[in-house]
């Protein structure tokens, strides 16, 4: 019974963790928006379209008009996971420490840098999203690419509600020291505003396998440009978890050893949907 009592006291606190260390869990939509698909790494997406208005006839009445309903596959790109194991002696001598702290120093410390930078490297990638390139040296540079890329998603109609900034520190500091509180009126443009540190923040990753000799652990490194900022409309964006599995397994369950053993697995989704493409805008280094 205690070691019952003991895993059920791990679970919960993950989403925790994961909610007070992600700098894209303001992103997350609704799981139940979406079919999940026959497979299961993919999911099914409803997606609708219509002709505009046509002449009105007194004759004839209505032009005849098409509605039309495809269901579009997403394919959840992110699939990680990892098992851990502690030798029973080992957590007994450190009071249970070792692997109580498991879990939550893995989820802030690997898996939510991952998990946003890889969310980052894939809205960037997706083509039509709106961006520009070039260096932002001061406050006031910073402003400007801000507001052309503003100006950018008024033009596109994307709705002002729920746009989020993600943007460097170091560029979000230059525009707080300025001068004027004018100068920094572009800020109240935003439902949120993020700071995302550089090691999160890039137009592509490259994911270790964490088998490979050369890989072994884990993770990820930045393989793209820089980014600056990026302005995300929540409903534009398909992110969510589809499974995230934790599983604990206690020494007396354990049939290989006796050892605590922790794994976690993380199956997710981000994209953008076809129709809101100009609802994400990045700028990044040239």
């Amino acid at each position: 019974m205690n070691s019952i009592a003991l895993a059920k006291s791990y679970v919960p606190m993950l989403d925790e963790v994961y909610k007070a260390s992600s700098l894209t869990s303001v992103l997350d939509g609704a799981n139940e928006l979406c079919v999940q698909g026959a497979n299961a790494n993919e999911l099914i997406i409803p997606m609708l379209s219509m002709q505009g208005l046509g002449n009105y006839s007194r004759n004839g009445g209505y032009a005849e008009g098409d509605v039309t309903m495809t269901n579009a596959t997403v394919k959840c790109g992110f699939d990680r996971g990892r098992m851990f194991s502690v030798d029973n002696m080992d957590n007994a001598e450190t009071a249970g420490l070792a692997f109580g702290r498991l879990a939550g120093e893995f989820i802030r410390t690997k898996v939510v840098p991952e998990l946003d930078a890889y969310r980052f490297a894939q809205y960037a990638s997706k083509t039509g999203v709106g961006s520009a390139t070039g260096a932002v040296a001061d406050g006031a540079a910073v402003i400007k690419a801000l507001r052309a890329a503003l100006n950018k998603m008024d033009e596109a109609e994307v709705p002002p509600e729920e746009r989020y900034l993600f943007i460097l520190p170091s560029l979000l500091a230059l525009i707080e020291d300025m001068d004027t509180s004018s100068s920094r009126e572009v800020l109240t443009n935003f439902a949120g505003i993020i700071k995302v540190p550089q090691s999160r923040f890039n137009t592509a990753i490259t994911q270790k396998d964490g088998t490979s000799a050369d890989q072994l652990d884990g993770g990820y490194t930045a393989s793209g440009k820089k980014l600056h900022f990026m302005i995300v409309h929540k409903p534009a964006v398909i992110q969510f978890e589809k499974h995230v599995a934790p599983k604990i397994i206690t020494p007396d369950a354990n049939q290989t050893a006796d050892a605590w053993k922790y794994g976690y697995r993380n199956v997710g989704v981000a994209d953008v949907y076809s129709n809101k493409l100009l609802g994400v805008y990045f700028h990044s280094e040239a």
